[in-house]
């Protein structure tokens, strides 16, 4: 596998390609779909790739796929390239945004994404606590829950997923507040976790602006 980084068009490019089994068009034209696996039963979910696509969608790009049986595969990912200038001003504008004192339990399989939120949270003001898996979660909720005013909970992760974190957070205190974060999030999904009693849904990688105002809004209603 190799990767290499250009310039096109206003455009960041990246692209990623190996030599290895390649696809065929049918398999191709399903690539980003939804649960759409060739692995077997219990070897593939189908989310890795739509999760790509949903993340590169979001940040206004586009991703193409070219492929061959027995030739290999590679992916070209396109973002719109900001300027210094743009840069500054929305930095500017995050310092704006409003924060608080209160603590936040930050629930992630990714240390980077866990480090980042943390980062995010504590310029703002607010307190953050760590764990990286569901069951970690809990374990730390159970211990400080009277100091803990949110959840920011992922939707996936390995030992236990946000669905199943979520209903025993609810056993522990029905009024736990928790905002479910993931790089997919099509709208039968949310509104599931919605009604099993999540407070709202921010996505991944995090938009700085987006999640501290759902983070507030979710700490300000009752």
């Amino acid at each position: 596998m190799k990767g290499c980084t250009k310039n096109v068009n206003g455009r960041g490019a990246f692209t990623v390609s190996d030599t290895g089994h390649g696809m065929d068009r049918e398999t191709l034209k399903h690539i980003f779909d939804l649960f759409y696996t060739t692995k077997g039963v219990g070897k593939g979910t189908g989310l890795g790739l739509a999760m790509v696509y949903g993340i590169v969608k979001s940040h206004e790009g586009y991703i193409l796929c070219e492929s061959e049986p027995n030739r290999g595969t590679t992916f070209d990912i396109y973002f719109p390239v900001a300027g210094k200038q743009v840069m500054a001003e929305e930095l500017q504008e995050d310092k704006g945004m409003r924060g608080g004192s209160e603590t936040i339990l930050l629930v992630d399989d990714e240390e980077p994404i866990r480090n980042l939120g943390e980062q995010i949270f504590k310029i703002h003001g607010y307190s953050v606590l760590q764990a990286p898996d569901g069951e970690s979660g809990l374990k730390l909720y159970r211990e400080k829950k009277d100091e803990i005013d949110l959840v920011v909970l992922d939707l996936i992760m390995p030992v236990m997923g946000g669905k199943k974190c979520l209903e025993e957070l609810l056993q522990i205190n029905p009024k736990v507040k928790v905002v479910i974060a993931s790089g997919y999030s099509p709208e039968g999904t949310v509104k599931e976790f919605l009604e099993k009693g999540a407070k709202n849904f921010i996505s991944k990688p995090f938009n700085i602006k987006e999640m501290l105002q759902v983070v507030r809004e979710a700490l300000d209603n009752n």
